[in-house]
């Protein structure tokens, strides 16, 4: 009597049967156990009675399903995970059996054939975990979480290493508004990210942010003194952005469990696509993968609406001017200033007149492009090696005083 294929539904069943034909429990008594009718229990006793507890079994146990995967498209299914998906969640790699291969099932089904070869091994113990409900905004643009994310994200191909993504997603609608790759998550790379945000999109009512130096001054002589701001805080509050800054990764789970997909979606995705370099990346990023993904998972928000704040045309204008760092100098009594390992001439600009300790405002934008600006008016300059032109002279003058007799100098000193 072979019971090992059998429930434990069904053994218990035979465990009561047996005592009905022992005599120790009355047909009523098992069908009231059993949860079924007297009729039920006389026709399970016979089957008991005929082949043993081992009849009870259901009879399509261990015979294939009416309705099984053939075996021909199975094994192409094997084939495509293997080769082309194998690091695919069940969902993604569904998706693209049917969108590229034309080969359409479920992925609960594209899950079992993973599972059954080795590519998928599924957590069951998962632990729970307390977060406060915080309900989503109502309009698109009313919050926005920005946040960046380093990974290999063209998986080294172009002789790229390791990136930051940076990303803003919309808070009430789920979509992402604008994401590209960027060496690093510094101050001219975010600039530039919502510079080409605002001209875009325009400015959202509020910014859900970390506390990432480039956000926020983490020192303490900085929390004492709230006007004390970074590069990115100033141009924000110049455009009238508010900024929250998150307590905990959590409290921004939207933007972080967003890099958990697109570590997963993108990078296979461009995979797929043979994307090498981060040109080639960000132009399939914006003209691609984002109307596609923001399709799939975006949703409607509760509240129709724009909370998005289009440019001024004197903002337009100012874009130079407005996305960039900004650092300020004492201007020297030779009218050179110091700035970032160069030195910089100031020379006579029209409609500026310019005094030693006059100071200098020094603009840096994204591209790199320097000028400098005077009371809010810009002067003429160029880069020069101070050092060398002041040791140079310095030179030639001792050289021509010991050389010329007739240098007042000289003469006063005799």
């Amino acid at each position: 009597m072979d019971t090992t294929r059998m429930s434990q539904k069904e053994l218990y069943a035979g465990v009561v049967i047996s005592k009905v034909i022992a005599r120790t429990m009355t047909a009523v008594e098992a069908a009231a156990d059993l949860g079924v009718v007297d009729r039920t229990i006389r026709r399970m006793k016979n089957k008991v009675k005929e082949g043993g507890v081992a009849a009870l079994a259901h009879k399509s146990r261990g015979r294939p399903g009416n309705r099984r995967m053939p075996e021909a498209e199975r094994a192409k299914i094997e084939r495509l995970l293997k080769e082309r998906y194998p690091d695919f969640k069940p969902g993604f790699a569904a998706e693209k059996l049917r969108e590229i291969h034309g080969i359409d099932r479920d992925p609960k089904t594209v899950r079992s054939v993973m599972i059954d070869l080795g590519l998928w091994k599924a957590d069951r113990r998962r632990r729970a975990k307390h977060r406060l409900w915080r309900e989503r905004r109502s309009r698109l643009g009313e919050l926005v979480q920005y946040d960046g994310s380093y990974e290999y994200w063209l998986e080294g191909r172009g002789g790229t290493g390791e990136l930051c993504l940076l990303a803003a997603i919309d808070d009430a609608t789920g979509t992402i508004r604008h994401a590209s790759l960027e060496p690093h998550e510094g101050v001219l790379p975010t600039l530039a990210f919502w510079r080409h945000y605002a001209e875009k999109h325009g400015l959202p009512e509020g910014l859900y942010l970390d506390k990432f130096s480039t956000y926020r001054m983490n020192l303490k002589v900085a929390a004492e003194n709230p006007d004390t701001k970074t590069q990115f805080s100033r141009v924000m509050g110049s455009l009238g952005v508010r900024l929250i800054f998150a307590q905990s990764p959590e409290a921004k789970g939207r933007v972080e469990r967003l890099f958990k997909t697109l570590q997963d979606r993108l990078v296979k995705e461009m995979r797929l696509r043979g994307v090498d370099t981060v040109k080639e990346a960000n132009r399939f990023i914006e003209e691609e993968f984002l109307p596609d993904f923001n399709r799939r998972f975006g949703r409607p928000g509760r509240e129709s609406g724009d909370c998005h704040r289009p440019l001024t045309p004197d903002e337009r204008r100012r874009l130079d001017r407005i996305f960039c760092r900004e650092d300020e100098r004492t201007l020297l009594n030779d009218f050179t200033v110091p700035h970032g390992g160069r030195w910089y001439q100031l020379l006579p600009s029209p409609r500026l007149a310019l005094r030693p300790k006059d100071k200098v405002t020094i603009r840096t934008t994204p591209d790199g492009a320097v000028s400098l600006w005077v009371r809010e008016k810009p002067a003429n300059f160029r880069t020069i090696e101070k050092g060398r032109e002041r040791i140079a002279p310095y030179r030639s003058q001792v050289k021509r005083t010991f050389l010329i007799p007739s240098h007042p100098d000289i003469s006063n000193s005799r």
